[in-house]
């Protein structure tokens, strides 16, 4: 089912979805000037508004184009997005340089990846290889995710962590490799990615 006809079943319009996008990257990004500005010049909506092409391909079998799309956005964004990755809605890349998301990836709600992030594989297995990562997940830069592990919804990674292990909602996980532990109640996503301490 090509894009539009998708989105129109799923109760939103092409458009409505990428405004929506520019919102998302709007209220997540305090460098946002405006709309257009972000509709131009932001390469993560681009990735992901290119997916979206790619991944209906996909699931129509139309496997040959749907990779060709997604190297041609990887040579204008620096994204690589698998066209068999699941992604959910106010998905946000930031900067994004460098990111690589694979085939069997599954990426719910409003969850933000920073630039160098790798949702990977650890085996050349036929199946499910890539993460999941549930709904309002913030991964740090450079952080690597590998396996088909789970993050559970709002959890934080932060910086360079490599994860191997399947995390609770609600984690913050840092180091190498990473170890969980629970969110302190009002505790900032922000923070978690700034502090040195948490930026390992």
């Amino acid at each position: 089912m090509p894009v539009p006809e998708a989105l129109e079943r799923a109760g939103m319009s092409w458009a409505g979805r990428m405004r929506e996008d520019i919102a998302s990257a709007r209220l997540r990004d305090p460098a946002a000037r405006g709309g257009l500005e972000i509709a131009l010049l932001y390469p993560g909506l681009h990735a992901i508004w290119a997916h979206r092409l790619n991944h209906a391909l996909w699931r129509r079998g139309l496997h040959f184009p749907a990779r060709l799309g997604s190297q041609v956005a990887r040579w204008l964004t620096g994204i690589e997005i698998h066209p068999g990755a699941t992604i959910g809605r106010r998905f946000f890349i930031d900067h994004g340089m460098g990111v690589v998301i694979g085939q069997t990836a599954e990426i719910g709600d409003d969850v933000m990846l920073y630039h160098g992030v790798t949702l990977g594989g650890r085996t050349r297995d036929s199946g499910k290889r890539h993460p999941t990562l549930e709904d309002g997940v913030v991964v740090g830069a450079g952080a690597k995710i590998l396996g088909p592990i789970v993050i559970g919804a709002r959890s934080a990674i932060g910086a360079n962590a490599v994860v191997t292990k399947d995390a609770p909602p609600d984690s913050v996980l840092t180091g190498v490799p990473a170890k969980a532990r629970p969110r302190v109640p009002g505790e900032h996503t922000a923070r978690i990615l700034s502090v040195p301490d948490y930026s390992i």
